[in-house]
């Protein structure tokens, strides 16, 4: 059965079949093959729907909907580009900065590369920056859209191991969010440095900072909301998503009084059209992963790495090997719906914090997102700037160089993503 589902699986791929199509497939055809009857896996698709927790996906695409309609991107990215602009690449850190921001709204890497990022895209083109840079510098900056809260992958992934919590895995994003954001900061200035790139001259006046921050405090406000009203007892982290789109509808219709009423169909489709693929691949996963528990993969699997003896470290060094090998061909929902039930386990009786190991799994797999051939994130950034992919990946090395270090870093210093959970005393 295990064989017949992993070969089923790759063939599909290779056919060019959509990853959420190639699980389904390969669950019937295992299924089948069994002798199981095919209503099992129409029962794995709906029961893997069937969370409460799950609404909080569509509510929280909406609420960065909503927040775009509203003006946010321009308001964020004048903000940051005032704030860092008269710095050496100042519009390149810009970048960054307007990702960081807009991350802890969206949720997604897609939707934060394919809308602040190429407006800053064509910033940095006018500005002189070599097109494939700032393409470069947008795909690997978008990674943190998961990583800092609110996360749809985080949420994915606290209903696949219930070690951890929503609110737990949230805080604990916010710190490696950041690293990532100040390592990819750093290769940008030495990067600027080398090529001579500066700032137009209107960014240079830092005068007129404090009524752009001013401006941009509604929007900058929305994920202290959600991890303050959560952490408070406000609301649990589903209600937190529905408060989100209130406070967005709120900001943007009578704040920044950008958001018409006859935007809202358009935004409606945008929500249900992402959280259709959303959830598809999350239901697709579900009959994927209960495959592989009937064939006891898991068990399998962490049976023969027992069998190695090895030390929480080379554990850590394995596993990470691992994961960004798979992160190359699948992307990161269904990476964690698949790997994480066979993972998890063996973390655990490593006695490893479930935290720190649920940071490096989903950093891990993010990387895939920049990394060919299935690469998500290059894919779009460069149907958004025009730039090809091979003059983009080659800017993108120092870059990927960086991430990895942060990889590391988090890797084996795990008070980087158990510290703020600490404080605020979530344990996982």
């Amino acid at each position: 059965m295990t064989a017949i589902l992993g070969l089923t699986f790759l063939s599909a791929m290779a056919l060019g079949l959509p990853i959420a199509f190639a699980m389904v497939v390969a669950g019937l055809v295992a299924v089948w093959m069994k002798g199981l009857p095919a209503l099992v896996v129409m029962q794995n698709l709906f029961s893997g729907l069937d969370s409460f927790p799950l609404l909080a996906i569509p509510f929280f695409i909406l609420a960065a909907e909503l927040m775009s309609g509203g003006a946010l991107t321009e308001v964020l990215l004048k903000f940051a580009a005032r704030l860092v602009g008269a710095r050496r690449g100042g519009l390149g850190h810009a970048n960054i900065l307007t990702l960081t921001f807009f991350s802890g709204i969206s949720g997604s890497a897609l939707a934060d590369a394919a809308g602040p990022g190429s407006m800053m895209i064509r910033m940095m083109k006018k500005a002189g920056y070599a097109d494939s840079y700032a393409a470069a510098l947008t795909a690997c900056t978008a990674i943190v859209g998961p990583i800092i809260p609110p996360s749809i992958i985080m949420i994915v992934y606290a209903l696949t191991d219930n070690s951890v919590t929503v609110t737990g895995l949230f805080l604990a994003g916010v710190v490696p969010g950041l690293l990532i954001a100040l390592a990819l900061a750093c290769v940008n200035h030495l990067v600027s440095v080398r090529r001579g790139y500066r700032s137009p001259p209107h960014m240079l006046d830092q005068t007129a900072i404090l009524p752009l921050f001013v401006r941009a405090l509604p929007a900058l406000m929305l994920p202290l909301i959600i991890l303050g009203g959560i952490h408070f007892g406000v609301f649990t982290p589903t209600e937190a998503s529905a408060a989100a789109v209130l406070y967005a509808v709120l900001v943007g219709r009578f704040v920044y009084r950008t958001l018409r009423w006859d935007m809202l169909p358009a935004i409606l489709y945008r929500t249900a059209l992402m959280s259709a693929s959303i959830l598809f691949i999350v239901a697709t996963s579900a009959v994927f992963a209960w495959v592989l528990t009937v064939g006891q993969i898991p068990q399998q699997v962490a049976g023969w790495i027992a069998a190695m003896e090895l030390s929480p470290i080379a554990l850590l060094m394995a596993i990470n090997v691992l994961l960004l090998l798979v992160g190359i061909f699948i992307e990161p929902l269904p990476g964690v719906m698949i790997m994480v039930p066979i993972l998890a386990p063996l973390a655990d009786a490593a006695g490893l914090n479930p935290l720190h190991f649920a940071i490096v799994v989903i950093f891990n797999l993010t990387l895939g997102m920049v990394t060919p051939p299935v690469g998500g994130l290059l894919f779009v950034t460069s149907v958004v700037s025009g730039v090809r992919m091979g003059p983009m990946m080659r800017e993108a090395r120092p870059m990927l160089v960086a991430l990895l270090l942060v990889l590391l870093l988090l890797t084996y210093v795990p008070a980087l993503s158990t510290w703020l959970p600490g404080v605020l005393g979530y344990r996982n």
